[in-house]
Formats: structure tokens, C-alpha cells, sequence
């Protein structure tokens, strides 16, 4: 992982390099970078991917006092990354919460994306979205101590497979959930971050309605690509965004809940592949031994 010092602390990050097609890859609350590895794996032999591990729960240095930890000061945060790193145009992808980043990005940022891809997350009224958002919200109103107290649950796997947490967001990534959910638990700093994350996420739920309203005039290609079975962001929502937005297409993926990286990581890269694929390009044939 790569290190960045950005306005609001230290940001790690991974970039694997290359002259491919440049991805931004970002991911929701209580993650961090890794919920894209397999994805990005597949990916890295024709494209640049950059993964940042924000402020959301799961990073591993703490974020300056006064840093703005609203999900508007998360995306901000994210175009000031672009900005730093001279990715202007490039195309970002966003999962959970990193779609609705990647949305207030569209709607302020817009000259920083190429492309925008929208993966299985919240939109128009869905925040905090189903029981799994509710709960992780209504928890941040314990003081630190007694989240990171709730969050030392967390380490039994019975637990994590629960609704009201990881259950309904992945049917295979139980080792990632796992991984994900130790910074919080061992690092006071990281928890009162995360308190202050959920506190100013509970003071505005209505940010990506006013987004909605603006996405029509963003111009560019989008990608919205949806869990078919999803129980946390409706398959509903992922339709109606590609009817709202001008120039998007929508795909549907089976198999898999919220957190497609994880759940249907080679189908995810084939179909970011092909949005990403030059005009008149032919198509890039699946690796030895890919379904």
C-alpha cells in the first residue's frame, strides 16, 4: 500500500500501475481497500486500478480532528485524491457506499470523471440503506468506548453473518468482513473517527435525494451494474438510475448480494473490461481457464 497526505490525514492507497485504462475503486462504510483485490487482480493486466481506503471505518491511521467526515466530506476528500494524483478522467467505480460517493461526485466533480460506474449502492431515499445501514448508523450514537465494545462482537462469525450486519451485503466474503472490522476494534483513534463518520452521517439522510436531482446533467457514459438478488440497495434503484442518467446502461448480476467485488469478482472485472474497452477495439479474451 501507498501513502498519501491529504487535507484530512494520511490516506493508504493502492495503485498498480501500467498504461491500461486508469480505475478508481471505491468502497463503503466499514471497509476498506481489500473488498476490491480479486477484482482488482484480474483487472491489473490491462488497466491501472487505484484503491483508496477512506475514513469509513476500516483505515488504519486516524484522520485529523477537524477532517470532515460527512459522506459530502468523504467525496471531497476523493477529488482531492484525483486532483493529487493528476487522474483527471478517469473512470470511477464505486460499491455500497462508494456508489453514493461516486454519485455526489457526478453531481459536484463532474470534470474529473470519465466514466462512472455504480455497483450495487445506495441511491435517492435508501440511506441509511435496509436494516444493515440503520443499525451501523444507530450505533454511532455510543460513545466510543461502547462502540468499539459493540464492535468486539464482530469477531464471532455468527455474528457477522447476522442482517444487521454482513449477512445481507455478501454470501462469500466472511474473511474480508472479518479483516475489515479490526481496526475499529483496536484502535481508539479509528473508533472515535468512525463515531464522528456515523454522527454526521445520521445529521444528513437526505444528501443523495438532492443528489438524484442533479445526476440528469451528468453527461457522460456510466456503467450501473446491480445485484440481482440484493436485499440492502433495491434492484429497483439500480433500473431507475439508468432511466435517470443519459447515457447509462444498466447490468444485472446473479448470484451474488450487495458486495458484487466479492461475491462475483471475475464477472465484475469482465464487465468493467468491456465499459472500459475503446470504440472499435475487439473484444479482450476471458484468462486460461476463466468461466
Amino acid at each position: 500500500m501507498e501513502r498519501i497526505e491529504l487535507t484530512a490525514g494520511t490516506i493508504e492507497y493502492e495503485d498498480t500501475g501500467g498504461d491500461g485504462p486508469v480505475l478508481i475503486l471505491l468502497h463503503g462504510m466499514m471497509m476498506d481497500a481489500t473488498l476490491w483485490d480479486a477484482t482488482v487482480a484480474d483487472l491489473a493486466a490491462d488497466h491501472r486500478c487505484l484503491v483508496p481506503t477512506l475514513p469509513l471505518g476500516a483505515h488504519r491511521h486516524p484522520v485529523r480532528p477537524d477532517a470532515d467526515l460527512s459522506l459530502p466530506g468523504v467525496a471531497r476528500l476523493v477529488a482531492e485524491f484525483v486532483d493529487r494524483l493528476g487522474l483527471g478522467g478517469a473512470t470511477v467505480v464505486g460499491n455500497d457506499t462508494g456508489g453514493a460517493l461516486v454519485q455526489l461526485l457526478m453531481c459536484d466533480g463532474a470534470e474529473r470523471i470519465g466514466r462512472a460506474v455504480l455497483v450495487s449502492c445506495e441511491a435517492f431515499d435508501n440511506f441509511p440503506p435496509g436494516l444493515t445501514g440503520r443499525t451501523l448508523v444507530a450505533t454511532g450514537k455510543l460513545p466510543p468506548a461502547l462502540f468499539g465494545l459493540f464492535m468486539q462482537q464482530m469477531r464471532l462469525r455468527v455474528l457477522r453473518r447476522l442482517p444487521v450486519a454482513f449477512g445481507r451485503l455478501t454470501k462469500r466474503g466472511d474473511a474480508a468482513t472479518a479483516r475489515w472490522t479490526a481496526p475499529v476494534r483496536q484502535r481508539p483513534a479509528v473508533r472515535r473517527d468512525t463515531v464522528r463518520m456515523l454522527r454526521a452521517a445520521a445529521a444528513d439522510t437526505r444528501f443523495l435525494q438532492s443528489a438524484a436531482a442533479r445526476l440528469p446533467d451528468f453527461r457522460r457514459p456510466v456503467l450501473v451494474v446491480w445485484a440481482s438478488e440484493d436485499r440492502v440497495m433495491p434492484p429497483e434503484h439500480g433500473r431507475r438510475l439508468a432511466r435517470l442518467l443519459p447515457d447509462a446502461r444498466l447490468v444485472e448480476v446473479e448470484d451474488s448480494y450487495t458486495l458484487v467485488p466479492l461475491d462475483q469478482p471475475a464477472h465484475l472485472a469482465r464487465i468493467l473490461r468491456e465499459f472500459t474497452r475503446p470504440p472499435g477495439a475487439p473484444a479482450a479474451r476471458p484468462p486460461f481457464g476463466a468461466g
